[in-house]
């Protein structure tokens, strides 16, 4: 289910580390309030479903570590992730995803995040990683682990919705146009082309498409 256009935030004064969550998932950030309130250790802050909404929370009550998806209805956590390290220098961001490409996340992991789960990750896992990145440490779950020190670059695994979008791009349709097609909003199709732009490693679109062909991904 997705939600829009809404936050929650709260004044919490703790011992605990404080945590914020942003996924436009309602039933993912129910699952993460309730791994984090049965750890002990920390404490959920806020939680917000869009970039929009996360810039208002952070504003009310800057966490320690900030819990962030990726893929958000009005634009990506790619992008998001070096604009709030600029401006909450102690704030520890842990990407929180369901992206598993090497480029992405050796992207992000450049741009400000101190840390990246997966979503199939255990709760302990996701434990841990809080507690690693508020001390100031780096924390790779095991999956994304094992995949930096393969640097499976060839391995690129694409959703149903990317190979539709690559299909179009490669057809010559604009991003407006792609959005109609596929009954998305612009800033989707721009967040998911960026996305395809990273996984593909591909600078512009004629190069997009010629990786497309070549590794035969249309």
């Amino acid at each position: 289910m997705k939600i829009k256009n809404n936050s929650s935030f709260s004044t919490i004064h703790s011992p605990l580390i404080r945590v914020a969550v942003v996924d436009d998932h309602q039933i993912v950030i129910d699952g993460l309030e309730k791994i984090i309130a049965e750890s002990g250790i920390a404490t959920l802050t806020g939680k917000a479903y869009s970039i929009a909404t996360c810039l208002q929370m952070l504003s009310f009550v800057p966490p320690d570590v900030l819990l962030l998806d990726i893929g958000l209805p009005d634009g990506s956590g790619m992008d998001l992730c070096p604009k709030i390290k600029a401006q909450y220098l102690a704030m520890n961001i842990l990407i929180l995803t369901s992206y598993a490409e090497y480029t992405v996340i050796s992207h992000v992991l450049n741009n400000g995040a101190s840390g990246y789960i997966l979503k199939n990750a255990t709760s302990e896992e996701i434990i841990e990683g809080i507690q690693t990145v508020a001390a100031g440490k780096r924390f790779l779950c095991e999956n994304v682990n094992l995949l930096l020190k393969k640097k499976e670059h060839n391995n690129i695994l694409l959703t149903r919705r990317e190979r539709e979008l690559l299909k179009l791009i490669t057809e010559g349709y604009t991003s407006v146009e792609i959005a109609d097609k596929m009954y998305l909003g612009y800033e989707t199709i721009r967040s998911y082309r960026k996305t395809l732009h990273l996984k593909l490693d591909a600078h512009n679109t004629a190069e997009l498409t010629r990786i497309a062909i070549d590794m035969k991904l249309i």
